[in-house]
């Protein structure tokens, strides 16, 4: 076989692996700023197959992303076995691909399946061979050159000194788990230069030795990709970010907004709201306080009569310790907006009920099920554009007179909410023809008599 083949016996690939090809599409997206999961279903991959992607490559690929056309692709080979079992010769095969016939000829021999005992050719185990034929491993410089390694590891995880030479010794810490640095707790005390400064300072210190030069990108792989073996992995912790993986660029500049579907943004809120003719459309939004307190706001948007929600903080604040992806006891979380605004909304009648336009804010996350239990539609304001909630946004600046920024919320019982509240209803409004917010809900209530609805006099 290594005489029809031109080359040594090659262990048997098994199951196809995903190809190569699949792996660079994959990355494609990763650059796009999609998750592991996501680009992996997006190429046709398993979700799993992503994941182990990419954390083997430290969220860095590993592959070359072009591939120049002078290689045939997956593509042309299924063509070529395709042609190759209707007995097409290779001189057709290759007038047929647009490929020289000694391109096509080498592939039949050279990637051929061998395990019958004879040239078989299959797509998939002629991409398998190319595939394992294309690497080309080299090793790492950190990898042979000890003086560079262990100068760029002294840069990053040596000592703190004190200015006449003693160490600091810092706090205490616990032992890298291989996870990303630790949520709101001590941090390991190291010199912790970042790989781009070592990079320029290797060649301020070593002028004249040619061998100490190492690019930053060189140092991140290192320490990043488990394949490469230069740089001990708990290393990661000495970076400022702290990160177990790399994060595409891309993903970190994605919005945390995923409870905002197109089907609830403001642009689907019915055009009555926008021109203020009808009442019943609210818009609301959260003044922040000190110590993570909050006030939710009501405004409606014709009568301008304003709501104040208390949110109190929920069993074990102050008491149980933050931990990341833990309870929000702060009193605004989702579930705790939700359990606090419902009772405000359902008092209303239900002429007063059309829809709530809120902030981008998480606070608001559970706004299906806020919706089923209230029959209030929710949407959510375009992100950087204060304007579309124009009159929440006065509003909670009139606010700030009772409730100052850099002030503890959390100390004002709902009784005395309801106070402000009456106070901001009881001034009168230019835009209302100097009459109060009051006044014009009650005048709407008593025009669309309901049987059992009080009005706000």
């Amino acid at each position: 076989m290594t005489e029809l083949t031109g080359r040594s016996p090659m262990k048997s690939p098994g199951r196809p692996s995903t190809r190569r090809e699949i792996e660079r599409l994959f990355w494609a997206e990763i650059a796009k700023g999609l998750t592991s999961e996501d680009a992996a279903v997006a190429v046709g991959a398993a979700p799993a197959v992503g994941t182990r992607w990419f954390r083997h490559a430290g969220g860095m690929p590993q592959i070359n992303m072009t591939v120049s056309g002078r290689y045939l692709s997956f593509a042309e080979r299924e063509e070529i076995a395709l042609l190759r079992v209707q007995g097409a010769g290779v001189r057709q095969i290759a007038a047929q691909l647009g490929r020289s016939p000694s391109t096509i000829s080498r592939e039949l021999r050279r990637n051929a399946a061998t395990r019958g005992g004879r040239l078989d050719y299959r797509a998939s185990v002629a991409q398998w061979k190319a595939d394992l034929l294309a690497l080309r491993p080299k090793e790492a410089k950190l990898l042979t050159h000890q003086r560079l390694r262990e100068c760029v590891q002294e840069r990053l995880s040596g000592h703190v000194s004190r200015p006449d030479g003693t160490l600091a010794q810092g706090p205490e810490t616990e032992r890298w788990k291989g996870r990303n640095k630790p949520h709101r707790q001590d941090r390991k005390w190291m010199l912790a230069w970042s790989p781009e400064q070592i990079s320029h300072r290797l060649k301020a210190d070593f002028p004249e030795d040619e061998s100490m030069r190492i690019s930053h990108e060189a140092i991140y792989q290192a320490l990043y990709i488990e394949s490469r073996g230069a740089l001990k992995r708990e290393l990661v912790a000495c970076l400022r970010t702290g990160r177990a993986l790399r994060v595409p660029r891309a993903r970190t500049r994605r919005k945390a907004w995923a409870h905002v579907t197109p089907e609830v943004m403001i642009s689907e809120r019915p055009a009555e709201a926008e021109d203020r003719a009808v009442p019943g459309h609210w818009e609301g939004d959260l003044i922040i306080g000190l110590h993570r307190s909050a006030i939710g706001t009501l405004i409606e948007r014709t009568t301008r009569f304003t709501m104040l929600v208390h949110l109190p903080r929920e069993e074990g604040y102050g008491t149980i310790p933050r931990t990341k992806n833990g309870p929000a006891l702060a009193g605004y979380g989702a579930l705790s907006m939700n359990k606090a605004l419902m009772p405000v909304i359902t008092t209303l009648p239900e002429q007063l009920r059309r829809s709530l336009t809120w902030d981008r804010g998480k606070e608001l996350s559970q706004h299906a099920q806020f919706r089923l239990e209230t029959g209030v539609a929710v949407y959510f304001a375009d992100p950087h554009s204060p304007w579309q909630r124009g009159t929440n946004e006065n509003t909670n600046g009139l606010l700030r007179q009772y409730f100052p920024k850099g002030t503890d919320l959390s100390r004002w019982s709902p009784e005395e909410l309801q106070a402000v509240a009456h106070t901001l209803n009881s001034r009168p409004r230019k835009t209302l023809g100097w009459k109060t917010p009051a006044e014009v809900l009650n005048e709407h209530l008593l025009s669309v008599p309901e049987a059992g609805v009080a009005t706000t006099g």
